[in-house]
């Protein structure tokens, strides 16, 4: 709870914000638009850097961080070891239902370099890459032992985010704005993924009975293991008949 504290609630408040600030012509869409004038400057680089965020190419690089994690956490007998990954597929499968209705609300036109139309705000594309490669980091950071490996893991995830964020802008797909508001509802989705994934980690590692322990045995119940030996000891103080 505190993490989402520290990280979901800044991210909410910040995305209500934005979001307010589209949905009544504020001020702060003049000097989004005077920053997106600057920016833009369509190019190849910057196209390719944006269909980084496409759908099929960032889902199935999150459906490996799955299937991995699936078979890493079956094969070592955790339990619940299906909730982290269930729970990154139902995200995901989850996005278009909370970002399609937001589009339609606020209805936000597009920068000069698009056709006419709404439906701009926030970033789908942003938004869909910063959950498929945010979820399928969360999911591979604890198979990584190094932190070395796991600080390149964190930073490759955060360049293909940026890099999908900085295309679309320099492209003039999206207004600025559409992409920090994705930036902020993708953190409070991840940091509720967090949550999860740290909780039912915890509960199985904590859950899970040690090795050498069998339920029912003599060396696990010790009301048998002293009536034994009780038993033990008045046999062997009787003297035999000889």
């Amino acid at each position: 709870m505190s993490r989402f504290l520290r990280l979901g609630l800044p991210a909410a408040t910040l995305f209500t914000l934005i979001t307010c600030e589209v949905v009544t012509n504020g001020p702060l869409l003049r000097v989004d638009e005077r920053l997106s004038r600057a920016l833009v400057h369509p190019d190849r680089f910057s196209e390719f850097l944006a269909d980084l965020g496409n759908a099929q190419v960032a889902v199935p690089v999150l459906v490996v961080a799955l299937a991995y994690d699936a078979w890493r956490g079956r094969a070592t007998g955790r339990g619940l070891w299906w909730l982290p990954p269930s729970a990154a597929a139902l995200l995901m499968a989850l996005l278009p239902a909370i970002v399609l209705p937001l589009k339609d609300w606020t209805a936000r036109p597009g920068t000069p370099v698009m056709p006419p139309g709404t439906g701009f705000f926030p970033s789908g594309h942003t938004a869909t890459a910063a959950i498929a490669y945010g979820s399928a980091t969360l999911l591979l950071l604890p198979r990584l032992r190094s932190p070395a490996a796991r600080r390149a893991l964190v930073g490759c995830c955060a360049a293909l985010v940026l890099g999908v964020s900085y295309g679309l802008v320099r492209r003039g797909w999206h207004w600025p704005l559409d992409v920090v508001a994705s930036w902020c509802l993708s953190t409070v989705l991840l940091t509720a993924l967090t949550l999860v994934i740290s909780r039912s980690r915890h509960r199985s590692s904590s859950g899970t009975p040690g090795s050498g322990s069998v339920p029912g045995s003599a060396a696990t119940s010790p009301g048998l293991a002293g009536r034994s030996g009780s038993r033990g000891s008045r046999t062997s103080s009787t003297p035999r008949s000889g």
